[in-house]
Order: structure tokens, then sequence, then C-alpha cells
């Protein structure tokens, strides 16, 4: 195996056991490895009102009766949302209509669309506005989600999620172009990210968005690079090693065009005083640092 997931409590159990198995497997020639597992993973627990959950401290949250009111999902969200998986971490009840709202507000987008009846593959993507920036930044999330997955980080994976239903939200606010091509998108990439964590949910919006096949068998969601391309970018500029401004320039902007940009800015105009600079100290995409003569 490659992974093994595992509480404080049972790693000098189970792992110690498994090690002891393997080891002695490996004697007799029947493996040709010396450890059961590549990785090890240790989760935090889950407490209540200050102690570990336990049937003998009768603090245990039994699930039914959250999943009877707010279905599987909501429970098996919030608590890979309770906190850092590898902490312990405290029970709220509070927390649960939080997910549950959360799930709904996604749902809700999905029947808004899925209502519209749009064709899957109409609408191109668009180059510049309020729909490139959008599609920017639910690309710029899929990303930390995709890192945050492969390092166990499912609270703030969730918490990712939650910000794409916000700018999708926000996509479709009156006054914003709520372009069909960069909606679409947005969903199927959320409805895929969202599959792990609440399956249920997911499989329904997967099949609302018009896909005939499961969301079990999409591939998992992959940031477009060119989607992640900046049209501009922030510079800071600074004159004899002092901060003066913070410019923006073309994404890509050469030294004479970010210098260019710098000695046009006001703020800048103040500490170079029409002076050429002596030296130029370049950091594409981060820092300009202007020496000028002081005197």
């Amino acid at each position: 195996m490659n992974q093994y997931i595992g509480g404080v409590e049972h790693a000098i159990l189970h792992l110690l056991y498994s090690r002891f198995i393997v080891k002695v497997l490996r004697d007799m020639g029947l493996v040709s490895f010396s450890e059961p597992f590549e990785r090890l993973f240790t989760q935090g627990m889950i407490t209540k009102d200050g102690h570990k959950m336990s049937k003998s401290k009768g603090n245990v949250v039994p699930p039914d009766a959250l999943i009877e009111r707010y279905g599987a999902d909501t429970v098996r969200l919030y608590t890979l949302f309770i906190g850092p998986p590898d902490k312990d971490a405290e029970w709220n009840d509070r927390g649960v209509e939080g997910a549950y709202r959360f799930l709904t507000r996604y749902w809700r987008l999905v029947e808004e669309f899925a209502e519209k009846g749009h064709d899957a593959g109409a609408g191109k993507f668009a180059a510049s506005g309020p729909a490139r920036a959008f599609r920017r930044r639910i690309h710029e999330l899929v990303e930390q989600i995709h890192d945050d997955v492969a390092r166990f980080h499912f609270n703030t994976a969730v918490s990712g999620l939650m910000q794409m239903v916000n700018a999708l939200q926000e996509f479709q606010a009156p006054g914003h172009d709520a372009a069909h091509a960069e909606t679409r998108e947005a969903l199927d990439l959320a409805t895929r990210l969202l599959a792990p964590l609440a399956p249920h949910t997911a499989e329904g919006a997967w099949e609302r968005l018009g896909n005939a096949s499961s969301v079990a068998t999409a591939p998992w969601p992959q940031p477009d690079p060119k989607a992640l391309q900046k049209d501009v970018e922030s510079l800071v500029v600074q004159v004899n090693g002092k901060v003066r401004a913070q410019i923006e320039v073309p994404a890509g902007a050469t030294q004479a065009q970010a210098q260019a940009a710098a000695l046009g800015d006001d703020r800048v105009q103040k500490f170079t005083q029409g002076k050429s600079p002596k030296k130029v100290i370049f950091i594409p995409g981060k820092l300009l640092n202007l020496v000028v003569d002081p005197r």
C-alpha cells in the first residue's frame, strides 16, 4: 500500500502489528519490501464540550438524526470542513447548518442553469472583461483545491468550493455578463471537485447539467494554464531601495516597459525628480528598483 491513515491511538496497535507481520513475511522470503506503507497520515480526534467523543462518556453525536434532517452529504461535508484533519476539532451543531446552506446554494445555481436549457457546448470563452476575470478566478481555485486534496487538507478544499460558489453567484448578479461558456465550465468543474466530498449531491447535479454518464467516471479537474494567465500584474516600485509605489503593467512586461510605466507614475516622479536612473534592478512580475542620484 502507499498510504496508511489512522488515529494516534492506533499507532501502537494496527500500525505496529502490520509492520511486524510484513517483516516476518520478508524474512520468510514471501515479500521483497520491509515496510507495509510508504506514507503515514494520523488524523486528529473529534471532541465535544472539550472532551474526546466516546460511548463511555456519553457525548457521542449520533449521525442518524442529522442525516435524516440534512442528508448524508451535509454531515460528510461538515466533518471534512470542521478543521485540519491532522488536528483535534470541536463538534458544533451550527456548523452542520452552514454546510447544508452551502450545498443548497450550490444546488440552486445548478437548477437555475439547467432550467435555462443551454446547450452544453455553446459559446466561447471571453478574451477580456469580467468573464475573463471570473474564469481566471475559477481556475485559480481549481488549482488550490487540487493541491489541498492531494495534501489531505479537505477543510481548505471545502473552503475553496465555497469560494467558487460565491464567485458564481457574483458572476450571475445583475450588471454582470453571465456568459454561458464560463458559467457552464465553472459548474462542471465545481461538480467534479465536489464529487468525492459530497457524492450524492454531485451525482444529481451532474445529471441536471445534462451528462449521461456518472460524475464518478469523469476525470479529476486540472487548471487550464491559459485561463490562469493574467492580463496585468502588480509591480512594486522602489526608488533607492525604498518602496514608493505599486503599479500595474502588462503581464510579461519587459524591463523597458516596466521602467517607462514607473517613471510615468506621479508617486515615483516625486522621488526621481526627473533624473534618469543610474541603475535599474528588475525582477519580472515582482519588483523594479530605480537607483537615482540623491543629490
